[in-house]
């Protein structure tokens, strides 16, 4: 009599496990492919308006290609690779759908809207799927110190993974996915007139303005919410104003990027507004940036002479190269740094920008004012800014307020901040009047 014939019990647990990795591959599949359908739906069926399939075909495709692959390993897979493979892409389902959340707090679902919810349906089944098969498949014998060793390694390196790829991937998912969707009430301190204009690359962005009462007009940035303590200031000294919305933001048209990568060409359509509009003289337009604005608009002011002056509040860096022309991060910084960079890349379909320093030298002969918080944050403003101000040539000013955070000068020090942004401006977009 044969073994298996000789061993019932043994052979009917044989065939329950494999019913069980069975039906665990069917809906690991199953969860896989409502994940990529949101990636479709996201990247060729329903961008962002003003955008097309062509603009997604690296952020769609290297995913799409993952998740395929990962399904095809999956039934051919131990199971600790099971569940890794389940983890990871449970991980990036829930991340996939949580732009539809967003927007659906937001305003309510619409477009890709729909599928997302169903990617963080599949990214749940995943994740469910990666802990009970981790959970089945540990090891009960051996020594036991080597057992709970082995454990505890694993553990680590999760945390490591956690901290170093999947938080900074996360980070660069959400913020080249969604943005502010609402337009906020208007508090400019004066009468505002709605405007729209276009990109280099055909993107339709929605503004305000205010006319002058000096001659000289500011670009207030980024958006259409955070620079109105500036705008009224400005206002009340008898500048004009233009506030815009940036590419995927409120009203306007695109993808967003909260890092504001190659975010220049939106400052610079909205510049050459300005220089159309007969009420604007085209030598006297300066800019306020703050925080990603003030970076966005360095390199604004560095690749064009629309800008005669420009005041840079808060900035610090934009990418992983930044972090290594500022010399101010760690291994373990840098790291997660890196992983920030790749992911943008792959997200937004576009390489991140040159460094700042490299850039602050090309802003003269336009005068340039770096702002900083002296505890802006958590005190890693002041390196980066005075590098920028090393670098920039003359015309240049800079000003650390005392006690300040991030992009706070106005509020920490108003009368001061009020005295040398406006000072600095009168003085270079003043003094030929």
């Amino acid at each position: 009599m044969s073994e298996a014939a000789s061993n019932p019990v043994g052979e009917r647990a044989h065939g329950e496990a494999w019913a069980r990795v069975a039906t665990e591959r069917a809906l690991a599949t199953g969860a896989l492919a409502l994940v990529a359908l949101h990636v479709v739906d996201d990247s060729f069926l329903q961008p962002e308006p003003g955008t097309s399939p062509a603009d997604h075909v690296v952020s769609g495709l290297v995913p799409l290609t993952l998740i395929a692959g990962a399904a095809a390993l999956y039934g051919r897979s131990r199971a600790g690779v099971r569940a890794t493979l389940a983890l990871l892409f449970g991980f990036f389902g829930v991340l996939a759908g949580t732009e539809a959340v967003y927007y659906t707090l937001n305003g309510g679902p619409s477009g890709d809207d729909f599928t997302g919810f169903l990617s963080i349906v599949g990214g749940f089944v995943l994740l469910g799927i990666g802990a009970v098969t981790l959970w089945r498949s540990r090891k009960s014998n051996g020594r036991i110190w080597w057992r709970y060793g082995r454990r505890l390694l694993i553990a680590a390196s999760v945390l490591v993974l956690l901290a170093q790829v999947l938080f900074p991937t996360a980070i660069a998912y959400v913020v080249t996915h969604t943005a502010r969707a609402e337009v906020p009430t208007a508090n400019l301190g004066a009468a505002h007139e709605d405007i729209s204009f276009t990109t280099s690359d055909g993107l339709r962005l929605q503004g305000w303005f205010v006319p002058s009462r000096n001659g000289a007009t500011v670009i207030a940035f980024p958006g259409r919410s955070g620079p109105q303590k500036q705008t009224r200031m400005l206002v009340r000294n008898g500048y004009g104003v233009l506030l815009f919305d940036r590419r995927g933001e409120g009203a306007s048209e695109g993808d967003p990027n909260t890092f504001g990568w190659h975010g220049e060409r939106d400052l610079y359509a909205a510049a050459a507004y300005l220089r159309s509009r007969p009420d604007v003289d085209p030598a006297r337009i300066g800019g306020i940036g703050l925080s990603v604005g003030g970076e966005m608009l360095i390199r604004a002011a560095a690749g064009s002479s629309f800008f005669k002056a420009i005041v840079s509040e808060g900035a610090s860096g934009q990418s992983l190269r930044d972090g290594l022309a500022n010399g101010e991060e760690g291994f373990g910084e840098l790291l997660a740094d890196a992983s920030i960079t790749l992911a943008t890349a792959l997200f937004t379909n576009d390489l991140p920008p040159p460094s700042l320093e490299s850039e602050v030298p090309n802003i003269a002969p336009s005068a340039v004012f770096f702002v900083y918080g002296e505890n802006g944050q958590g005190g890693t403003e002041t390196k980066p800014n005075r590098g920028f101000y090393d670098a920039a040539r003359e015309p240049k000013q800079i000003w650390e307020v005392p006690g300040g955070q991030h992009i706070a000068g106005i509020t920490t020090r108003p009368q001061e901040y009020e005295r040398r942004v406006v000072g600095f401006l009168d003085d270079t977009l003043l003094d030929n009047r």
